[in-house]
Formats: C-alpha cells, sequence, structure tokens
C-alpha cells in the first residue's frame, strides 16, 4: 500500500498541514499513542522542529488501562507513558498509525486527563480506514484507505534491516 518514501511524503504532509493549523507553535506538544503512534509522533517532531525552527515536545502515551474492552483481553500489554512536560494550556497533536474504530483515540483522550487539560487536542494519523464507532475524526491523515471490516493494515516502521512499509491484510481483522 504504501513503501517507506510514500510514508515520508504524507508524514511531510501532515507536518505541514499540523503547522499552518497552528500558528502559536511554542504551544504545540506532540503524544504519540503506544506502540504505532511512537514512531511517527517523534518522526513528525523532526519535521516539525524543521518547519518552526525549534524542537517540539514529544512524548509517549499508553492507553491499555483505559480502553473499553479491558474485559475481553486476558492481559493488557502495557507500554511506558513518558509526557515528560506539562499539557495544561498547550495544543496536543495525538498521534497513531491507524484510525479505525476511534476507540483507541477515546481511551487515548481519557489517559490524557492524567497529565493536565490542554487547551485543545488535535489527532494526527498515517493511515483512516473508516468504520468508526464513536464521532472522532483525525484533523491531520496521512492516507485514507477505505477497508472492510474483515481487513487489517500494519505499519511496519524501525525495524532494523527492513524498509518502511504499509500493508493491508486480507480477512485478518
Amino acid at each position: 500500500m504504501l513503501n517507506g518514501a510514500a510514508i515520508q511524503r504524507a508524514l511531510t504532509r501532515v507536518a505541514h498541514e499540523i503547522a499552518e493549523r497552528n500558528e502559536t507553535s511554542h504551544e504545540v506538544v506532540l503524544v504519540g499513542i503506544q506502540k504505532g503512534g511512537v514512531p511517527l509522533a517523534r518522526r513528525l517532531g523532526g519535521l516539525l522542529a524543521a518547519i518552526w525552527g525549534h524542537p517540539v515536545p514529544t512524548g509517549q502515551l499508553d492507553v491499555s488501562m483505559h480502553r473499553d474492552d479491558l474485559d475481553q483481553r486476558i492481559a493488557p500489554e502495557v507500554q511506558p507513558t513518558v509526557i515528560p512536560f506539562d499539557i495544561t494550556g498547550k495544543t496536543v497533536v495525538l498521534v497513531d498509525d491507524v484510525l479505525f474504530k476511534g476507540r483507541t483515540t477515546r481511551a487515548a483522550m481519557d489517559a490524557l486527563n492524567d497529565f493536565g487539560r490542554p487547551q485543545r487536542i488535535q489527532l494526527a494519523v498515517l493511515i483512516d480506514r473508516g468504520h468508526r464507532e464513536l464521532p472522532i475524526k483525525a484533523d491531520f491523515v496521512g492516507k485514507n484507505f477505505p477497508t472492510a471490516e474483515s481487513e487489517s493494515i500494519r505499519v511496519k516502521l524501525d525495524q532494523p534491516g527492513q524498509e518502511d512499509e504499509v500493508i493491508l491484510v486480507r480477512g485478518a481483522a
């Protein structure tokens, strides 16, 4: 679906859209949702730093314990949450790899409440595949890929010896 060069083009476009929509660049922070959103947030942070001329605070957020399907999972795979800055009064750009039903995004917004009260939350995703169950819409989308519910999308980033890629897996939701 997307190779490394196409992923980079999509992220560059998303970074420029974030910069255009947020004139007060010093008030913007990025928070990648574990796992897939973390490397994307880092990359967007680098692109935005080049656009704005200053570093953009970047963190990572685990939403495992805020999900609404905890009772359906054997044991959540908890990842580190690292937000070494205050989000109160800031524009927080949540970053994830794939937006599907919207439940992970809802959990991320709940989890952010533990760290302060942002002025505004925006959502940036590499892939939007549709099929929302909640009224959540991404502010910044790298690529829209409508899929069947029985399909899934895998984003492979930062894996040693492998090119970045986005692949469609048929019949494996």
